[in-house]
């Protein structure tokens, strides 16, 4: 266990040992934009320690070193948190890259066929055409963003029979597809295994051609190219709540998932609010529903999505949202 935490080197002589345990300034600061993108990327997949710290096998404890710029890290521990969190190993490393779309171009060249590249490789490198065709209509609805609480089922009803379109909760969507409930799926298949689904899903729901009010999970945002298809597929709202709001809410619904049995509940959900911020805020349009009744709040996104309707939704035909 001690060569896995990094307490003894094998070097040939002290010198060196002393050198690797006391970092300069500069390996502290890289320990330190470490351990801020773990703690990102943990909120962003709404893991507490606990179930990072289970699903890894690597002790709480030292969880909490790591996301403080304490932990003296290994290449296969960071592996393994990368394996546990379902993302790439290279997300939990420092850098520059401030782009919030090359996760998404990443993803899409890792995916690619051969062909598929080349041709990229010509529109990147100006040889290529992008086909002279125009682009289809891609506008498939309004779609809610927020973490759990945000009242995104609760107002996404009301708005949509308030201008007579279809509800979806994504996750439902995904358990109605695949026979199974959203936390079953996660304990067959993981984090991966559901973010792959959850991506099908959206797929099928794109694929019917039809405008939907479309209520997503929490954490869509930690996939960057499902999250992208919300965000150029539908007119995409971030319901915003202040951290206790969300708790009493969720605490209202009698689930607490996944901070069941966490004393430090509150502080993990304003971490998961913290780290998942920057995403949300890519959204169209930002609802802050603080200190607003459920009616109030309806009435305010009604009128958020009157002009949305007017510009994009005459392509299928569709009557505006009420006055």
């Amino acid at each position: 266990m001690a060569g896995v935490f990094g307490r003894h080197y094998h070097s040939p002589d002290r010198c060196e040992r002393t050198e690797m345990a006391e970092p300069d300034d500069t390996d502290a600061s890289f320990l330190l934009d470490l351990g801020r993108h773990v703690r990102t990327m943990r909120g962003r997949r709404g893991m507490s320690r606990k179930v990072l710290a289970k699903v890894s096998g690597i002790s709480e404890r030292y969880i909490a070193q790591l996301e403080s710029g304490k932990g003296n890290v290994s290449i296969m521990l960071l592996r393994r948190i990368s394996e546990a969190l379902a993302t790439p190993l290279e997300d939990l490393l420092p850098s520059n890259e401030s782009s919030a779309d090359w996760p998404v171009i990443r993803d899409l060249v890792r995916r690619a066929t051969p062909v598929q590249i080349a041709h990229a490789k010509d529109v990147l490198s100006g040889l290529g055409r992008f086909g002279g065709l125009e682009p289809e209509a891609t506008f498939r609805g309004i779609a809610l963003i927020g973490l759990r609480g945000a009242g995104k089922s609760t107002l996404g009803k009301m708005l949509a029979d308030s201008i007579g379109w279809s509800f979806v909760e994504l996750n439902r969507e995904i358990e109605r597809q695949n026979g199974l409930s959203v936390s079953e799926i996660i304990a067959l298949y993981g984090q991966e295994g559901f973010r792959r689904m959850e991506q099908t899903a959206l797929s099928r729901l794109l694929a019917r051609q039809e405008p939907i009010v479309l209520a997503t999970g929490g954490g869509i945002v930690s996939e960057p190219i499902t999250f992208d298809q919300i965000l150029t597929s539908f007119y995409t709202i971030w319901l915003k709540a202040e951290p206790e709001e969300h708790m009493a809410r969720v605490r209202g619904q009698g689930d607490l998932r996944p901070m069941a049995d966490d004393r430090a509940a509150m502080q993990e959900l304003r971490t998961i609010l913290q780290s998942r911020e920057p995403l949300y805020a890519r959204a169209a349009g930002v609802l802050d529903t603080a200190g607003l009744s459920v009616e109030a709040a309806a009435q305010k996104l009604v009128a958020m999505v009157s002009p949305v309707l007017s510009r994009d939704a005459g392509a299928f035909g569709l009557r505006e949202a009420a006055p």
